[in-house]
């Protein structure tokens, strides 16, 4: 890639020694006891769910919703009072 003049002047110009040394300090950080019970829980949970034996369930009938709607009936009664 094409560099501008000065650019570049400055680059071939530049002294490695100028540059001061710099520490770096690495922190690992361990997940707290709330955080590891929280995944136990989660990780149950799971198991929980890919073990469950379908076979334990009841059928169930949902009852019956009937039509919120209003008829034709009450909509005229309801214009007419």
């Amino acid at each position: 890639p094409k560099v501008a003049d000065e650019i570049q002047q400055e680059l071939f110009s530049f002294k490695a020694s100028n540059l001061k040394h710099a520490e770096t300090q690495e922190k690992v950080t361990l997940p707290s006891k709330e955080d590891i019970e929280s995944e136990k829980e989660h990780k149950q949970m799971i198991e929980g769910i890919e073990t469950f034996d379908p076979s334990k369930l009841k059928h169930a009938e949902a009852p019956r919703r009937t039509n919120p709607l209003p008829t034709k009936e009450v909509i005229a009664q309801e214009k007419a009072a």
